[in-house]
């Protein structure tokens, strides 16, 4: 009996560990949540819309695998973290960073890690084109032609000093083209740059390094190659 017990036990130890073991590997492959009592809005990391080497052209495998696996899910995590310690009630990711003034860096800057890398998984695809229709039409309205867009896009990333992110944005009916710091984005009421995001680029040194090292310009020129016009075109409505 004494033998049997013990074979049930290392049978239960065994199948908690791996249950443990599981839930670590989970952000890799499946959307992030963490529980609160009250069912509160919580970030959530996306799944990748494409295989590591997808993009292998213009961001290699390993940069994009590090990229989802280590940076987007920390983020996940700590934001929603700092939603529970710091019991932050709100309905939405809008809700959230209008009222990003009042919050914790550790909240701002994970909750704006954990959303702008949602936003830019989705802003690129291996089968891209280029813009047409109404996306086409509102870029030529606003900047006069796509490779004029593209120039002011390209000086918007190669001007931001540091870390950040570069954006196309609607605001008041208008494409706009800026840049934010860090982990901040155009949602925020703490930002001096405002919009609805339609294009985001990341411009931190961990989206490029491995493979572009510091040619941030090598960088941008290849990304074009992945841009998907008909997810930009979609949330241009």
């Amino acid at each position: 009996m004494k033998s049997i017990n013990r074979r049930k036990f290392i049978k239960k130890s065994i199948s908690a560990s791996a249950t443990t073991l599981g839930a670590t590997f989970l952000l890799a492959d499946q959307p992030v949540f963490a529980s609160t009592p009250q069912n509160n809005f919580e970030f959530q990391q996306l799944k990748l819309p494409y295989s590591y080497d997808a993009l292998e052209k213009s961001i290699d495998k390993m940069t994009m695998e590090i990229h989802y696996t280590k940076h987007h899910a920390a983020y996940v995590l700590n934001v929603n973290a700092a939603i529970q310690d710091e019991k932050i009630v709100v309905k939405s990711e809008k809700e959230f960073f209008s009222g990003i003034s009042k919050r914790s860096s550790k909240a701002r800057n994970n909750g704006g890690g954990a959303y702008n890398h949602n936003l830019f998984w989705t802003c690129m695809t291996p089968s891209t084109g280029t813009p047409s229709g109404k996306i086409a039409d509102a870029i030529n309205g606003a900047f006069g032609s796509f490779d004029k867009f593209k120039e002011l896009f390209t000086q918007a990333s190669l001007s931001r000093f540091g870390s950040g992110w570069v954006w196309l944005v609607k605001e008041n009916g208008k494409l706009q083209i800026g840049s934010t710091p860090n982990q901040d984005n155009p949602l925020m009421d703490a930002s001096d740059f405002k919009g609805i995001p339609l294009l985001a680029l990341d411009v931190w040194e961990h989206a490029y390094y491995l493979k572009y090292q510091n040619k941030r310009s090598e960088y941008v020129a290849n990304w074009w190659n992945v841009v998907n016009w008909e997810t930009v075109a979609e949330r241009l409505g």
